[in-house]
């Protein structure tokens, strides 16, 4: 898994390096352009690169708002006869109710702090899954706002005939990569902006899901001033965030499918249906096992031996693997949202691994899989099962 990390994130250094490189290209090109006005016009393919990058990158930071904005924008700015041409996105019909729900989405998370967990939940619950909708939506404006800043580049490198640039012709692989690139940038970006949604679904405190909204909308807002200040500075911060986001692009993936199938489970009420006789269960690795990252989602199982097997797919694609877990004893953990599974080892008990929300009301079913002795109460569940024994109650359950 180690392996395929690397190898995105050296693919996604590629992507900023193409980028950084079409901006050197650009520079030259600008000033040759404003050295003979009389045949290259107004152009400025910095100020596009840089709008185009800027752009994308705040798509995917906030698809909904930055696709209403851009459309917004786009919208007011151009005349009355050429308003009807311009893309779906800049259209009233679109970004108008766009806005009024980020709108709404922003007076729920202003009273967030004081509105009960409980009932706040539902909502981040739903936002998780309308950030998906509008992710996907936002993905075809890209290739409209890519296509105009090659535009702007093909038109001044065609218009440099007679300089020592005419030479090198870029337009071709310009107009190959550029697409591509922005949608990798924009997938990249927005995979590691859509965890702070997961981050806020799984967060029990609502200060903290302030805190994590607070944080996308200064990284958001820091994109647009840094392009407002300067085209390059834009673009090299641009540069910048995408790169981190590569970085952690691994990390964001697993948080990610861990997040949608604990959002999925919950919505589809999916431990109500489940039938789960045995065998194999769905699980995610609590923490780092023999080189596997934290999250990374597998499958559990006992093999002939009496071993516990955790098998995966790295990405989820990639072939088949298996480690084996820590012997020693286990217990299964009766959590609020889902069950665990514990490692005994006498001194400080630590989680191995995390079922779906699936598995609730199953822990005897996981207890015969994994070989657990022990069924327990873990999280708010331990402390109501203490306050219910403090008054003489039941505190446990053995498998």
């Amino acid at each position: 898994m180690e392996e395929h990390s690397a190898r995105m994130r050296r693919f996604m250094i590629l992507v900023v390096a193409l980028i950084c490189a079409a901006q050197m290209f650009c520079v030259p090109a600008e000033a040759a352009t404003s050295s003979s006005s009389s045949s290259l016009g107004t152009s400025n393919p910095t100020g596009d690169l840089s709008a185009a990058i800027t752009q994308i990158t705040g798509i995917a930071i906030s698809p909904l708002l930055g696709i209403g904005a851009v459309g917004a924008v786009k919208y007011f700015r151009a005349d009355a006869a050429t308003r009807p041409k311009l893309p779906w996105f800049a259209q009233p019909w679109f970004f108008a109710p766009a806005l009024l729900l980020v709108a709404v989405c922003f007076l729920k998370d202003t009273a967030g702090v004081a509105v009960p967990t409980a009932l706040k939940k539902p909502l981040d619950l739903a936002e998780v899954f309308e950030n998906k909708v509008s992710g996907l939506i936002a993905t075809g404006a890209i290739v409209p706002i890519a296509y105009s800043a090659f535009q702007a580049f093909d038109k001044t490198t065609s218009s440099l005939d007679g300089s020592s640039f005419a030479a090198i012709d870029l337009s071709p692989v310009y107009n190959v990569l550029m697409v591509p690139v922005a949608l990798a940038v924009y997938a990249v970006v927005w995979l590691v902006s859509h965890t702070i949604n997961i981050l806020i679904l799984i967060s029990p405190f609502s200060s903290v899901d302030a805190a994590l909204k607070s944080f996308r909308t200064a990284i958001l807002s820091s994109v647009v001033l840094s392009h407002w200040f300067s085209d390059t500075l834009g673009l090299l911060w641009a540069g910048v965030i995408i790169l981190v986001c590569a970085l952690l692009s691994g990390w964001a993936f697993r948080l990610l499918v861990y997040g949608n199938t604990i959002a999925w489970d919950l919505v589809s009420f999916h431990s109500r249906r489940l039938q789960f006789k045995g065998g194999s269960a769905v699980t995610f690795l609590a923490r780092k096992w023999a080189g596997v990252p934290v999250r990374t989602r597998g499958k559990i199982e006992r093999n002939a031996g009496g071993t516990l097997v955790f098998t995966y797919r790295p990405w989820l694609v990639l072939p088949v693997r298996s480690i084996e877990l820590p012997a020693g004893r286990y217990a299964i953990g009766r959590g609020v949202l889902h069950p665990s599974l514990i490692l005994l080892d006498g001194v400080e008990d630590s989680d191995v691994a995390n079922f779906p929300p699936r598995f609730s009301s199953h822990e005897s079913a996981l207890a015969e899989v994994s070989g657990a002795t022990e069924i327990r109460d873990t999280g708010i569940r331990a402390a109501w099962s203490w306050l219910k024994g403090c008054f003489g109650g039941n505190t446990t359950a053995t498998a």
